[in-house]
Formats: structure tokens, sequence, C-alpha cells
């Protein structure tokens, strides 16, 4: 599976951008802060829903704009022998691409449109308006990035993100799933601040407390079944991550992965829904006071362990980084293994951030992908001929593109010159000369003139 060409619009700081991708390795090349990783975020956000660099969906919009638009366009290759005949995911729904004989079908095209009000949506091949989350996970991608050490080190959230992508990626409705719990999340919430602003709704204390009894009973009910989904996914996680660890790290310590739901009855009790309600009774009184959902999948955690101890505490710079990549290959495998395709591997501007054996690690996983797209600055940043990796051999017959093009393209495109249309540009000083000119051509009469933009909308 690979993206063969993919283009923006109005997404961050690409006001229009077209990019043509090949199948094999991608190197995007050019200086900090021309937008590299703004393209490949769009990748990401269209094969997961979610990006890793923000938790809202207003920043991917240019600004000053409505929305943002992503197009690509996707060829899918039948599956290696021994895989999957299709893309099946794990709950046995499938997804776009394969047939039933494994067969390729003819290049697929996606859109996503990303609004800064109202619901996100999507069409395949044109088609009919849909919702963004009935094509998330069609176009599985799994991105290494700078900021993965923070997979170990980071806030909780950050792991969720890895959570939630994974099972958009893996499980059938788990995006509308989420989606659902979040609006009913925001529901409960404020239902809860009211209740804290006794003067002002003290006369529907009554039929508040009804509300928050109904949308609690949704919320626990949607919250199990997203919290079996996470549990789902860690489990699926949890063999590869550990093999892929021992294997980076030379067998000397052994990783672990441990899932901490908020909702921990769900681990405890084969009908949980009870004794989570009961929970909700005990910590009423703080929920109100602070107008907030104290429990809920919200405040998952995925906690790394290294020889049975909390990583995030006791490992070290590079320990770390191991546990990130174990981490990420395994969600390579899982989602391969489960698509019966390989997920397109996205490395930004990874190769600064690591040493040169971690380098190497990575470039050898990354060798044998059926897409790889890589960000870099300089040229220098991905490893030398030579090298522990030997990154002159993917970087060798790879697509190189240089995004400082992409930038000129653009220009041109959103500022075109009008001399080779054979139009003169207006004169930026409106010189006497030019306006003595277009007074001498007048017409005579205003009758005789054509009517004017300001003429039209007074008629």
């Amino acid at each position: 599976m690979y993206v063969s060409r993919l283009a923006l619009d109005h997404y961050r700081s690409w006001g229009h951008c077209v990019v043509d991708f090949t199948d094999g390795v991608n190197i995007l090349h050019g200086a900090n802060g021309l937008g590299k990783t703004n393209i490949v975020e769009a990748i990401e956000v269209l094969s997961t829903g979610t990006s890793h660099r923000t938790s809202s969906s207003l920043p991917l919009i240019e600004r000053g704009c409505a929305s943002a638009t992503i197009r690509a366009n996707v060829s899918i290759s039948a599956p290696a022998p021994g895989a999957p005949a299709s893309d099946a995911r794990h709950d046995g729904s499938s997804g776009a691409g394969l047939g039933e004989t494994g067969a390729a079908e003819p290049d697929t095209t996606y859109e996503v449109t990303v609004a800064a009000r109202g619901a996100n949506r999507a069409r395949i091949n044109g088609g009919s308006s849909l919702y963004m989350r009935d094509v998330v996970g069609r176009i599985p991608s799994i991105s290494f990035t700078p900021e993965d050490q923070r997979l170990v080190s980071g806030d909780p959230a950050t792991r969720r993100t890895l959570l939630n992508q994974a099972g958009a990626m893996l499980i059938g409705g788990y995006a509308d799933r989420l989606q659902t719990i979040s609006k009913i999340a925001r529901q409960r919430a404020a239902l809860l601040k009211q209740l804290g602003e006794r003067d002002g709704y003290a006369s529907r204390q009554d039929s508040i407390l009804g509300g928050l009894e109904i949308w609690t009973g949704q919320f626990i009910e949607a919250g199990v079944a997203l919290t079996r989904d996470r549990q789902r996914i860690v489990g699926l996680l949890a063999e590869p991550f550990a093999e892929i660890y021992r294997s980076l790290a030379g067998g000397r310590q052994e990783a672990s992965l441990s899932y901490e739901p908020s909702f921990d009855e769900v681990l405890m009790f084969d009908e949980p829904m009870a004794h989570i309600s009961e929970h909700f009774q005990r910590i009423y009184p703080g929920e109100v006071a602070r107008g907030a959902n104290l429990i809920g999948p919200h405040r998952d955690d995925l906690s790394l362990l290294l020889d049975g101890v909390p990583a995030r505490e006791f490992a070290s710079n590079g320990e770390m980084w191991t546990m990130a990549l174990a981490l990420k290959m395994a969600l390579f495998d899982v989602v391969a293994h489960a698509r019966g395709a390989k997920p397109i591997v996205i490395l930004d501007d990874v190769f600064a951030q690591l040493d040169e054996s971690r380098r190497g690690q990575i470039l050898e996983f990354a060798g044998g992908q059926d897409q790889v797209i890589i960000t870099v600055a300089a040229a220098s940043d991905i490893p030398a001929a030579g090298g522990t990796g030997g990154g002159s051999g993917l970087a060798s017959g790879a697509n190189i593109i240089d995004v400082a093009a992409l930038k000129r393209a653009q220009d041109e495109y959103l500022h075109p010159d009008l001399a080779a249309f054979g139009l003169a540009p207006a004169s930026p000083d409106g010189d006497a000369s030019h306006e003595a000119s277009k007074a001498s051509k007048a017409p005579e009469t205003a009758s005789d003139a054509p009517a004017t933009d300001g003429d039209r909308a007074g008629s």
C-alpha cells in the first residue's frame, strides 16, 4: 500500500500543495520551517483521524480559513504470500482496497475536509459525503517522530493518542465510539458545572439531576466498550513489543506493557457497570465541586515497564528511545498482520535525534517496507555510507522531493504571473499617466459605460 499523490488545500502552512510519491523510499528534503512535517502529518490525520502534534482539529487549518482539505490517491498491491487475503480488522470488519481474491483494486482517492466548526467530512472516489470517521483506518500508517520518547516519559494523553490511533486502524467502529464518548463526556461535564453553580440553576436542579443520571448511564456504557477495546489493543501489542525490545536491546532487559484504565472495574469484574455506577456515586460531591468528569477513559494510561518498574521513572534516555521504537515497530507488525497490507512508514526528522546504533535499527526496519516517507533538513541527517544502518542503501534510488520547489509551486499557483497570460498587472502606485490613459479611453456618457460591480449590486 502506498500514497501516490497527496494534495493539500489550506492545511496548516500550505495554502495549496501537490506532492507525487512513489512506492519504496521517498525523501522530503528542505530547510526547517518549509512545512515538511505538515505534509507527513496530513497522511497521519487521514490514516488515524488524529495528529500526535495536537489534540484538536483547529490548528490543522490555515489561519483565517474555514476548513482544510486532504486528498490522497492510494494504490494497494496484492498481499504477500501467506498474508491474509483481505485487510480485515481484528473484529472481522474489512477496510477498503483488496477484493475477495486478494487482487489489487484500482487506485482509490480519499478526501477529508477538516472543519473549523461542525463535523469533519470525507469522500471516497468523489462519492457521497461521509463522516471523517468512516474513512479513518483505511490507510494505515505508522509515524516515527522526535516526540516519540514522550510515549515513555510524557503525560498520559500522549499514550492515549497512540491507543486511539491504534484502535482506528485495528478495531472497526473504534473512532465512532471514541467520538460518542467524547460528546457524552462534554454533556455530562456541562451538567456538573450547572449543579455547582447553584445560584443560577437552583430552580432547575431536579431536571438537571435527572439529565445527569441519564448521561452517566450512557457514559458508563460507552466507557466500558472503549475500555475493552483498549484492553484488546494492549493485549495485541504486548508480546511483539517485548520481543522487539529484547532484540533491539540485545536481550539485556525485559520490557512490558500494562494498561491502567480509569474504569479499572472492567478488569476486575465480568459485569462492571453496577460497580462503576457505585464509584460515580462515591465521587459525586467532588465532581460537582470541580465541574468535571473525575473518572472515565479520558483518564486512562498505558504504563511501559522495564524489568517490572515504570520506565518513565527509572529508564535512561537511550532506554526510553529504544522502548519508543519497539512500541511503534510492534504497532506496525500488529497492523500489518491484521490488515494484510504493510502500513506506510513515516520517519519525520528522527535521524538527528538518534545515535548511530538506533539510526541503524530504524533504517533496517524501514528498508523492507512498501512505502517509506522520510523528512530531513540536511542530507547529513541520513547515515552516511558504511554506517551501522546502511543509510546509503535506503537512499539509493529514492524519490527525492525538494520542499522548497513545492513552496515555489504553491506561490505560483496562489499568485500567478499575469504577464504570462498576456494580462498586465495594475500599476502599484496608480501613476497619473495610467489614469490619464484610462480617462482618454472612457465612454463619453455613463449609459455607454459597462456596469461596475457596484452598479450590479445596486440593481
